[in-house]
């Protein structure tokens, strides 16, 4: 199970890859269903001759689609429909059937992961190739037909009016962290009001953020031009920003970053390139209290040494990103409006933030939800912290928790996680003995199964 984040919308389905490589899928995925009503119950994934009926890894899904990799190195989709705008072009307009998206190399895909409306995949040889949203699409090499990829995408922003609405509580309001600009990339001010940094009500005004309503959407997969000898191993897709870890451990992110989702110190509003995000070199803690023992400390108390020598792992979370170093250290950036950054407080983190509260403990997986962060140690314990409205944080209240808050529910007694995946708004764990746990909103049957 590969979740990053916002990408399951509301209702998506929860994956699993069983022991015999078997795909299962419950909750709703409408292009996936013939009646579109919600499964209460996992069904296997049907398999066809293009998919070679094998599966490598599980990597969640957009809204309105899922994806995963074929033991074959091929990413496919399904769910996908003509009327849900944006699912329509960045998963291939596959249906019920899983079938290849074609991307444009023979190399094949060993990780993927899909955001809000937009996806992105990285190769054998270290490419990546990304699709969807024009603003989380980085400059490079297109590939495919404009000519027929404009009407495509016309029709699609045409049938988004009402999909394409951003998912914040009505008690937005602003944060108390401010910060610079990146030279060359355009910033906005941080006194902008919250309710404009943060929202967008109709595709109308999604369309005004982006150069022009035709030029919103990106059906052909984009190169994406990284520095020389630059090769990608994983990724993850949050709302409307990528982060992308090198076989070197270090981070690289592009797309929007209004929030400090980017971990570039600033408010960017949109960076169209890749730039490396700074996690081991320095990172920020607001108390002189909280620091590590072993680290160097500032005169100020606000920089030290971060554990660990690079970056193993990273998540992307509607709008706010986290990243685990080789020690174990949890990093945290971006919006901070529900304590989704663990810090302990409401503000947002510009820079890549360690979780000094869980310092001691090595953290192993993490992944991030639109309000909500949840991560596993290396002993198998489940901490998770941020939005808690519809009970995502399986706490047994709905309260949010600005610091990391052990999970010691009775049905968790006794067994070690393994890997953990949020959607927007539930959670899913698998323990080492291959369990599933889900827990949060259940509207459309994404819990109950």
């Amino acid at each position: 199970m590969n979740g990053e984040g916002t990408g399951d919308g509301d209702g998506t389905v929860k994956m699993e890859e069983a022991q015999e490589r078997v795909v299962h899928m419950w909750g709703y995925l409408p292009g996936a269903l013939p009646q579109r009503a919600p499964l209460l119950s996992p069904v296997p994934v049907r398999t066809s001759a293009a998919t070679a009926a094998a599966w490598r890894d599980v990597c969640g899904g957009g809204c309105g689609f899922a994806m995963a990799i074929s033991d074959s190195g091929k990413l496919i989709t399904w769910g996908s429909t003509d009327d849900l705008g944006q699912s329509y072009v960045t998963s291939g307009k596959h249906g019920e059937t899983p079938e290849p998206f074609p991307l444009p190399t023979d190399a094949t895909v060993v990780n993927a992961a899909a955001g809000w409306a937009h996806c992105i995949a990285v190769m054998d040889n270290g490419e990546v190739y990304t699709w969807g949203w024009k603003e989380c699409v980085p400059s490079g090499k297109v590939f495919g037909d404009p000519t027929i990829g404009g009407n495509l995408e016309k029709e699609a922003l045409e049938r988004q009016t009402s999909f394409l609405t951003e998912q914040v509580s009505p008690q937005s309001q602003g944060s108390k962290s401010s910060g610079g600009s990146l030279s060359g990339v355009d910033s906005k001010s941080a006194g902008e009001e919250s309710t404009k940094r943060r929202r967008i009500s109709t595709a109308k005004q999604a369309a005004e953020s982006s150069s022009s309503a035709d030029e919103t959407l990106s059906a052909f997969p984009c190169l994406v031009s990284l520095s020389p000898g630059v090769r990608i191993a994983l990724v993850a897709a949050g709302g409307r920003h990528t982060l992308a870890l090198s076989d070197v451990g270090q981070v690289w992110g592009w797309g929007y970053g209004g929030e400090g989702q980017l971990g570039l110190g600033s408010r960017i509003r949109m960076v169209s390139s890749p730039h490396p995000v700074p996690c081991i070199e320095s990172s920020y803690v607001k108390d002189r209290s909280m620091g590590f023992s072993r680290g160097n400390m500032s005169s100020e108390g606000q920089n030290f040494r971060v554990p660990g020598s690079y970056v193993k792992q990273i998540a992307c979370g509607g709008r706010h990103s986290a990243a685990i170093t080789d020690a174990g250290a949890l990093l945290t950036f971006g919006w901070g409006l529900y304590g989704q950054c663990g810090q302990g407080s409401t503000d947002d983190e510009l820079s890549p933030t360690c979780v000094t509260s869980l310092l001691g403990i090595r953290i192993v997986g993490v992944s991030a939800g639109l309000w909500h962060t949840v991560c596993v140690s290396a002993d198998g314990d489940v901490y998770a912290f941020g939005g808690n409205q519809f009970g995502q944080l399986g706490t047994g209240v709905d309260q949010a928790e600005t610091l990391p808050r052990l999970l010691d529910a009775p049905s968790l007694e006794n067994i070690n996680a393994k890997a953990v995946s949020c959607g927007a708004r539930h959670t899913a764990l698998i323990t080492e003995d291959r369990k599933v746990f889900c827990w949060g909103w259940n509207k459309y049957g994404q819990v109950t199964a």
